[in-house]
């Protein structure tokens, strides 16, 4: 007898199905969004520097992107993987581009445009990050992750890169 798995509609990975449902604003199954709140808790009990964290949300955000997430949502984690992924940006830098990107757009917010989201949401995923221990080994796979999912925009790099741009970050 095999144990029933739910596999994530939004990076593919293949969870126990503990009959979670989907989650509400995001392409990701509850079983994902579960390993994403371990993950979570991990990087913000680090307590680190850097914020780790910040890259995590990122990296998840756009790595499930889908459904009825906002166009902000993508735009804001793709120019935090470009940040640290091209441009050398700590989460903690990311944080401080976020919010200097939400006071330039202002009152008179964007509309953000809305991107499809790529066929594949990458090879690396939340619980394979976990997999990893604790520690640099853990920090270096969700930097790996975040190259991941940010390769898997290629399309959009150079439209993100014009918002990083126009925004000075």
């Amino acid at each position: 007898m095999h144990a029933a798995t739910v596999t994530c509609p939004g990076c593919g990975a293949v969870l126990p199905d503990r009959r979670l449902g989907r989650a509400e604003r995001s392409l990701a199954s509850g079983e994902c969004l579960e390993k994403y709140g371990e993950l979570t808790a991990y990087t913000l009990a680090k307590g680190d520097i850097g914020f780790i964290h910040q890259v995590v949300v990122d990296t998840y955000a756009a790595q499930h992107a889908g459904g009825s997430t906002k166009p902000i949502t993508v735009v804001f984690a793709l120019v935090g993987l470009c940040l640290v992924v091209e441009r050398g940006y700590t989460g903690r830098q990311v944080q401080r581009a976020h919010m200097a990107l939400a006071t330039r757009s202002g009152k008179h917010s964007p509309d953000w445009p809305r991107w499809d989201r790529p066929p594949s949401g990458g090879t690396i995923t939340v619980h394979d990050v976990l997999k990893a221990a604790p520690g640099d080994e853990r920090d270096g796979a969700i930097r790996r992750w975040a190259e991941d999912v940010w390769n898997r925009w290629a399309e959009r790099h150079g439209d993100v890169r014009n918002i990083c741009d126009a925004y000075g970050l």
